[in-house]
């Protein structure tokens, strides 16, 4: 975590002082009307909310030194609704929606909230927020919370927001879904890097979800490497899990200029050489990332290990780039690629991890030209078929297969939806290529077939 910015402390010093000196806060006190205080937040909200977007773009790792400036009282409570969702959502949780550590800047900014004088408009913004928090927390943890609170009425208060229905975990996923999507627009998040062992253990998965984030936003990191490079080159950190998950991530989603990139090199290939189980737990890794939807383990994801890697290195890590370099440049339909792979997965247990990286790599491009295909673009999709017969050939595996066909039933039925006149050319030639390429493939039996193209009747409705 760093400290603020003069630069951003500053502006919060130059709202505050303008809120404070301002007329519509000295009628808000004078006579306490709500609507005197939503004038104040229509004032001064969309400032520091500018200035908030600022931060969160370019020093994410100063967010929570500014959420903690605004919970000091010459802010009047603003924005604080806002920031008590963002504690409530950067929270790690567990499988059973319940977070792994307690979430003291939640209850940082509850208590701000709490003890203002404008309690009683700021909690007609905060019950949803406050239900997830605490439908997330222990119940040790909230009690812990609220007993100490003198004041009956915001005790009560609390009290009301922990909900009975949220001890079911089915709920409280659809709730967490929900609440989460409201944020999808919001960029909040920051981690704090662990500087000894103790705290790599506790801290190194939010640093990992804090990373995933700022690859899906595209942001500017230049803030961010630094402390990035730090963790990496730290010598009691290298050979574990958590470096490697870490390593991982900034290797393959990362766009360094010249010196960071020689600087990751080093750290990768220094780690690559002293630790005995790098090659294994770094194909496991790559998986990992083939398998996360967050993540998006593309032809520039692989492009930029591979520049990073030192391929005088004669190792299964050497061979498998080398294999994803002629990929990647020939393309996977090229017959050089698929003769490449071809030969490299013979070399290998159809089982190993190396060759199921290799799978991942074909499925990735399969999964990702379905994904984008259009509907009257159908015959590039019969085209395909063509290209899935060679590497089903070559890979042997039921599970590739089960996968692509799972791809090509669902553009199936994309293009039933999108082609509804039976008797039209498009319709009876995705039938016919379908009734005969998908039994070929068997992916369908006849019987299959005939039910997918079956006219459904519709039911008449009975006569009154």
């Amino acid at each position: 975590m760093q400290a603020l910015n003069k630069e951003y402390s500053d502006e919060l010093e130059r709202i505050a002082k303008e809120l404070q000196a301002s007329e519509e806060l000295a009628l808000y006190l004078e006579e306490e009307e709500e609507a005197q205080y939503t004038r104040l937040k229509e004032m001064f909200e969309p400032q520091i909310g500018l200035l908030y977007d600022k931060l969160s773009e370019f020093h994410p790792l100063q967010i929570i030194p500014f959420e903690e400036r605004l919970l000091q009282d010459d802010f009047e409570g603003l924005y604080l609704p806002k920031i008590l969702g963002y504690s409530v959502l950067r929270g790690e949780i567990n499988e059973n929606y319940k977070y792994k550590r307690p979430q003291e800047h939640f209850k940082a900014v509850l208590m701000a909230i709490c003890n203002s004088a404008n309690f009683d408009i700021l909690k007609k913004r905060i019950g949803q927020s406050i239900q997830m928090g605490f439908s997330l927390s222990s119940d040790i943890w909230i009690t812990n919370l609220i007993t100490p609170i003198e004041n009956r009425r915001i005790m009560y208060f609390l009290q009301g927001q922990k909900l009975e229905k949220y001890r079911d975990i089915r709920v409280r996923k659809v709730l967490h879904d929900r609440y989460k999507r409201q944020f999808r627009d919001h960029n909040f998040m920051t981690a704090d890097f662990p500087t000894n062992m103790s705290e790599l253990k506790v801290l190194w998965s939010e640093v990992k979800i804090f990373m995933k984030y700022r690859i899906n936003l595209k942001a500017d990191n230049s803030s961010v490497i630094p402390f990035i490079k730090e963790l990496i080159s730290n010598k009691e950190f290298q050979g574990t899990q958590e470096h490697l998950q870490i390593l991982g991530l900034y290797a393959n989603f990362f766009d360094l200029n010249e010196e960071n990139q020689a600087h990751l090199s080093s750290v990768l290939n220094t780690t690559r050489k002293d630790w005995n189980g790098f090659e294994e737990s770094w194909l496991r890794l790559n998986l990992e990332f083939h398998n996360d939807p967050e993540l998006k383990l593309d032809n520039k994801a692989d492009d930029r290990v591979s520049n990073l890697l030192d391929k005088s290195v004669n190792d299964e890590l050497s061979e498998y780039y080398n294999l994803l370099d002629i990929i990647h440049s020939k393309g996977y339909v090229h017959e050089e690629a698929q003769e490449a792979v071809k030969e490299f997965y013979t070399q290998h247990r159809g089982l190993s991890l190396l060759n199921e990286c290799a799978r991942k790599t074909i499925y990735s491009y399969i999964a990702r030209l379905m994904k984008n295909l259009e509907q009257r673009e159908y015959r590039e999709f019969f085209q395909l078929t063509r290209t899935f017969t060679v590497y089903m050939k070559i890979f042997q595996n039921q599970q590739f297969n089960q996968d692509v066909k799972d791809l090509f039933m669902a553009y199936v039925r994309k293009l039933l939806k999108f082609y509804t006149d039976k008797r039209g050319k498009d319709y009876q030639d995705i039938k016919k290529f379908v009734g005969v390429t998908f039994q070929d493939l068997k992916f369908l039996k006849e019987k299959e077939v005939v039910e997918l193209f079956k006219t459904r009747r519709k039911r008449k409705k009975p006569v009154a």
